[in-house]
């Protein structure tokens, strides 16, 4: 990898991180400040349709800054934009966050089976979506990434199912940063050793495809 690509890659590495989790956590701020002092079923779903509206609004703010300043729009955006709107709609519409809350499940379960069905016919999805990122990475090697991230999205579509029904809206919102991100982030650099066996260059650092 050049010196210019390094510092691409090192300028934008905070870019990228504030258009995936930087709506989310819109949402929680604008929830939390509209909830009221004293909890009601109504007051609670004011700030959730609130929280809703301004998490679609900045999720297409992200879509748009990440066009502008990195010149393109990864596959995984456009898909999570898109459903982040169309779910926040039927939230906002029928007054049920439970629309909003299996946007995740959808994701996950997507991705994890796109990633499981093509390794198992020797395709590795995860190199289109993340491109050269891995450099000097085998083909055994992007396949086994692959796998691995296909069984970890389905894990986590399963953790949402459980923390959406068994957690209030707040708390669920709460997993989503302190236990969905600081897992991603593990398993992310878990896989580096796996990685490294299979050709993957001590220069190149480990991104995720995971979305907020």
């Amino acid at each position: 990898m050049s010196d210019v690509a390094k510092k691409k890659k090192q300028g934008t590495g905070w870019l990228n991180v504030a258009v995936d989790y930087g709506p989310l956590l819109v949402f929680l701020g604008t929830y939390r400040w509209f909830s009221p002092e004293e909890s009601s079923a109504a007051g609670e779903l004011f700030a959730i349709v609130r929280g809703t509206g301004a998490f679609m609004v900045a999720a297409v703010i992200a879509l748009l800054v990440s066009k502008w300043r990195l010149g393109k729009v990864s596959p995984m955006l456009w898909f999570s934009t898109a459903l982040i709107v169309g779910f926040g709609t039927l939230t906002i519409f029928f007054g049920d966050p439970t629309f909003v809350q299996i946007k995740p499940t959808i994701i996950y379960v997507t991705l994890g089976g796109a990633l499981l069905i093509g390794a198992w016919k020797k395709r590795a999805l995860l190199q289109v979506l993340l491109e050269a990122a891995f450099e000097g990475l085998s083909e055994e090697g992007w396949l086994k990434l692959s796998r691995n991230w296909g069984v970890f999205f389905m894990l986590l579509a399963v953790l949402n199912e459980v923390l959406r029904r068994y957690l209030g809206f707040e708390d669920w919102l709460w997993a989503k940063i302190w236990v969905f991100l600081p897992l991603t982030f593990l398993f992310t650099f878990s896989q580096i050793p796996m990685l490294m066996r299979h050709g993957l260059k001590v220069e190149a650092e480990p991104e995720s495809p995971a979305e907020s």
